[in-house]
């Protein structure tokens, strides 16, 4: 099972600032399952849905 990146967001947001989150969170209002994971490499917060199964 993949994930499908939405949106990316640099780690050093403002102290208190949580664009990530609130990027997720109106998503999930809009009904899509949006997780946020933290991509170590690239020191960026991840947006991500599960990607649609292929046959």
């Amino acid at each position: 099972m993949g994930a499908k990146v939405l949106e990316r967001f640099p780690a050093g947001a403002p102290r208190g600032s949580w664009p990530a989150e609130e990027y997720a969170a109106r998503r999930r209002a809009e009904g899509l399952p949006a997780t946020v994971v933290m991509d170590l490499r690239s020191d960026a917060f991840l947006v991500v849905v599960p990607a649609a199964e292929e046959d």
